[in-house]
This record gives C-alpha cells, structure tokens and sequence, in this order.
C-alpha cells in the first residue's frame, strides 16, 4: 500500500510556486516516466508557439503513462520540469495553479524547473518528467 505526504517543513523556506518541498513515500515499487513533450498520437507537435497548449498536452501525455501502469496524480511523487524561455515561468506557474488544485488537493509534489538551451525539437517550449510511486 502506497503511503505519500506531502510537507513543508518548518525550516526551510514557504515555496513560491504550487510544489512542496518534501515528498515522503513509502511504496512498494516506483515508476519513473520519460519527460514528456507536446506531441499528439501521431508524434506531431501539438500548439505550436502556444504555451498554454502545449502546457496542456504535456500534462494529457504525463497523464496517459501514468495510467499505462495503473497510476493516477495521486501516485506523483516529483516532477522535473524543463521550460527553453525563462520568460514563460511566469505563465507555467499560472498554468499550474489552474490546474493542479483539480489533481492535487493535498498538497503538491515537489518539483524543480530547470531552463534548457532547447529541447529534443526546436519548436517544443516545455517538458516534464514525473516519478511516481505505486
């Protein structure tokens, strides 16, 4: 039985963003998912130039693997993000706000952003990976 809380202790800084600072798990096995891009069934890029859609999809295809193994939001232990415009923080801070309170009701996981030169394609604006615990 998967057991995750989520905390912020008292000695470390409030976040600033929709994330807790430590996620405890215990867990019979962990599901580590490749980082995900915009790209539809058929491999194509879906939002071009449009952040917001592209927010959208990625989070649709994190999703979809994490039901390929029989897991759901709840069982997200960390995310990694990568954006390629340190300009589109703000916009993918407000896209989570929006979106993870519907997902994540207690508590975030923890999460690290990390701004990148450029992505497996050009045209990609943002990537995320997750781990996940069953």
């Amino acid at each position: 039985m998967v057991h995750i809380e989520m905390s912020n202790p008292k000695n470390l800084h409030h976040p600033v963003g929709p994330y807790s600072q430590v996620s405890r798990v215990k867990a019979s096995e962990l599901v580590f998912l490749a980082g995900q891009t915009a790209t539809d069934m058929q491999g194509k890029l879906v939002g071009p130039g449009d952040f917001e859609a592209q927010c959208k999809q990625v989070f649709a295809n994190v999703e979809a693997a994490l039901n390929s193994v029989g897991a759901g939001w709840s069982n997200v232990v960390h995310f990694t993000n990568y954006l390629i415009n340190r300009d589109d923080q703000p916009k993918f801070v407000q896209y989570r706000l929006g979106f993870f309170p519907t997902i994540f009701p207690n508590g975030y996981p923890p999460n690290t952003i990390l701004f990148v030169d450029e992505l497996l394609h050009k045209e990609f604006l943002v990537e995320v990976q997750a781990i996940a615990a069953l």
